[in-house]
């Protein structure tokens, strides 16, 4: 019974992990709702946000969140925020589904753990669960990293081209709203991150909010000094009145540069980590194919003693 209730749990631990992921993927902006909750704000009106002022109620999603407030955890909300929007991931219950996913998994490893290492002695069970704390809380935030940096590389993949379009559709004497919108729909099938991207500040400024304001907010959520550079050049084109157009086409050529850069240093770096799996995978089998013939055949001439064969 104690078995089977073990694998009970762990299928519903493991199943809402997998929920958890496949909702964390699917993005939920809402670019008017935010503009109208900033102007709610503005105007003294009590809205509750969940980035300042968690309460109980609302769904579980709102309750949990309060809940790992009140126990110290606000700091842990705010960045594992921060690196959901970094990731790409906007969804508005994606905290509250990282956080249950990552507690869920944690407990599934100290459980699974416990189970293994049931009929062994103390030592080796309070080594097992110190294991599977450290990899419990360890492996999430690990993984989170790696969406956000995958999301920067395929934003800072897709700029220079975006930037090189956009300056040839400003060229055309669009606006440029328009332009980011019609770049945003030419771009959905090749780079759909940085359309979207786009798509968002050009519906946050369709919404009432100033286009810088918009352009910050793409800085905060992607964090990425390019797009810092793109926003500010945009910004100050806007100010001074200056030609946009060109300047794009100089700052996307510099951004092929910088890519092509990077690329010289991944290649660079590859005969560095080739290193480690030469060493442990490739050195040995040739050390046994060369040198075990030769040892064997020695071998097989002293088994005698020396002058056997004489």
């Amino acid at each position: 019974m104690i078995m089977m209730l073990f694998f009970v749990l762990a299928f519903v631990v493991l199943a809402a992990i997998i929920y958890s992921g496949i909702a964390l993927m699917q993005p939920n902006d809402d670019p008017l709702t935010d503009r109208l909750g900033e102007i709610q704000s503005a105007s003294g009106a009590a809205v509750r946000r969940s980035s300042s002022t968690r309460y109980f109620g609302g769904g579980f999603f709102n309750s949990f969140l309060f809940l790992v407030s009140r126990m110290g955890g606000e700091g842990w909300i705010r960045d594992t925020e921060r690196e959901l929007a970094y990731a790409g991931i906007r969804n508005r219950n994606a905290t509250a589904l990282y956080l249950a996913g990552h507690v869920g998994f944690a407990l599934l490893m100290v459980g699974g753990m416990f189970y293994i290492q049931l009929g062994k002695d103390f030592g080796s069970q309070f080594g097992g669960m110190i294991s599977a704390v450290l990899l419990g809380y360890i492996i999430p935030p690990q993984v989170l990293h790696r969406l956000v940096k995958r999301y920067r590389a395929k934003l800072q993949e897709a700029l220079p081209d975006t930037v090189d379009l956009l300056g040839i559709v400003l060229g055309t004497g669009l606006a440029l709203d328009q332009a980011m919108l019609r770049v945003s729909d030419e771009m959905q099938f090749i780079y759909p991150d940085l359309a979207n991207e786009f798509a968002t500040v050009v519906m946050q400024v369709k919404a009432g909010q100033e286009r810088s304001v918009a352009f910050k907010q793409l800085i905060k959520r992607t964090g990425i000094e390019d797009i810092k550079s793109l926003a500010a050049m945009i910004i100050q084109s806007e100010r001074f009145g200056t030609s946009l157009s060109q300047a794009l086409n100089v700052y996307a050529q510099a951004l092929r540069q910088k890519r092509r850069l990077r690329a010289e240093a991944a290649v660079g770096k590859a005969g560095i980590k080739m290193l480690i799996p030469i060493v442990i995978f490739i050195l040995p089998v040739l050390f046994i194919v060369t040198l075990v013939p030769g040892l064997a055949i020695g071998l097989a001439g002293l088994r005698g003693g020396v002058g056997a064969g004489r």
